[in-house]
């Protein structure tokens, strides 16, 4: 076995950076794709409900309804549509032009007062979609609640004492699904830049014709396989940076980890998918199959299977046991965790010891896949 020449090495990553240089594909892979795609995920991508279009009917004449009232007019929670008829108010909720309604019935100021009733609030939710619902009558309950503190404060009155929970985020304490989703997509995003990248390079040489010529050289197998990973490792890292800088301060979502831990983990991640991408650019040697096939096999289990979007623990036990060989469900553990809650290494390391392995494993894989040979 030949030893490694640094200067053919050299001399072949110069190569490939020239390259890159010269195609404006790699550039639109490396600087283009992962902006428009942070926008598209950060500005279209949304599980937060607010605003939810809701129905308003006061049968009672009262101040204290009317109060009430207005507080679900400000609420900045609903838009409020205000009815004076229930029956064309279920008509509104049959044809989805509100989500759910909530009724102020007439003889609600008597009841509000007078001890040991309790005023009856009707408030109803379209069931066809379950997480509306549930939106629904959690905001209905969290103005009420705000607005019967404000009616006794306002009477110099104490409301009767209950058991009242206060939740306490640690992470994320906003709640808000943009800080949870965008660090996800980075890795989505990285996935596929990463397995794009060297998906055509060794393809694109065989189609150009410029294989021959390597394979007549002294060239090695280690030094040409180097030579395709070091500067697509480099602009790839350059992608990382671009798009947690975009998460940062394009779409404000904090990031609470440090550098050196995101560079670390964002390593061995963007090594392994560069090893993915490599080892299907060699398998097929044709550019258009290796990016069909890097984007099949890079991007869709990204997406559906590292917890970014779905839930693991919500899936069957069988596709469960699947996601642990998905290098991306671990850099999505890894990269939350460095955006919402910092270098918690109790967590980042399982995940970097995977990412190594996996890396190691697919450009072993290469390795080995690749020959000195023509056929």
């Amino acid at each position: 076995m030949k030893a490694l020449s640094f200067r053919r090495l050299r001399a072949l990553c110069w190569k490939e950076t020239l390259q890159i240089f010269r195609d404006p594909s790699s550039n639109l892979i490396a600087f283009i794709l992962p902006l428009a795609m942070m926008v598209i995920f950060g500005f279209g991508l949304n599980l937060d409900s607010s605003r939810l279009h809701l129905g308003l009917l006061n049968e009672s004449p009262g101040t204290a309804a009317h109060g009430l009232a207005a507080a679900f007019v400000d609420s900045p929670s609903f838009d409020v549509e205000v009815f004076t008829d229930r029956n064309a108010m279920d008509q509104a909720l049959t044809d989805s032009a509100i989500r759910g309604y909530v009724v102020i019935p007439a003889d609600f100021d008597r009841l509000l007062v007078t001890a040991g009733n309790t005023a009856p609030l009707q408030v109803v939710a379209d069931g066809s979609e379950p997480n509306t619902a549930r939106f629904v009558d959690a905001y209905s309950n969290g103005i009420w609640n705000s607005w019967l503190v404000s009616y006794y404060e306002d009477r110099g009155l104490t409301l009767p004492e209950e058991v009242q929970v206060e939740p306490r985020y640690w992470f994320n304490p906003s709640t808000r699904s943009r800080n949870f989703l965008i660090p996800g997509s980075v890795t989505v995003i990285m996935t596929v830049v990463g397995a794009l990248l060297t998906s055509l390079v060794v393809a694109r040489e065989w189609e150009r014709g410029t294989m021959e010529a390597l394979l007549a050289s002294p060239v090695t197998r280690s030094e040409l396989l180097l030579s395709k990973i070091i500067p697509y490792y480099g602009l790839g890292m350059v992608s990382l940076l671009l798009c947690v800088s975009a998460a940062r301060w394009m779409l404000g979502v904090p990031f609470r980890g440090s550098l050196p831990a995101l560079l670390l983990v964002g390593s061995f991640f963007l090594l392994s998918v560069l090893g993915i991408g490599l080892l299907l650019s060699t398998v097929t040697r044709n550019q258009f199959n290796a990016a069909q096939a890097a984007l099949n096999a890079a991007f869709l289990p990204a997406t559906m299977l590292s917890g970014f979007i779905y839930e693991i623990s919500s899936m069957p036990p069988l596709l469960r046991g699947i996601t642990h060989l998905i290098p991306a469900r671990y850099f999505v553990s890894s990269i939350q965790t460095l955006f919402l809650a910092g270098d918690l290494w109790n967590v980042l390391l399982p995940d970097l010891l995977f990412l190594m392995a996996a890396s190691a494993f697919f450009l072993g894989l290469t390795a080995r896949s690749t020959r000195r040979r023509m056929d």
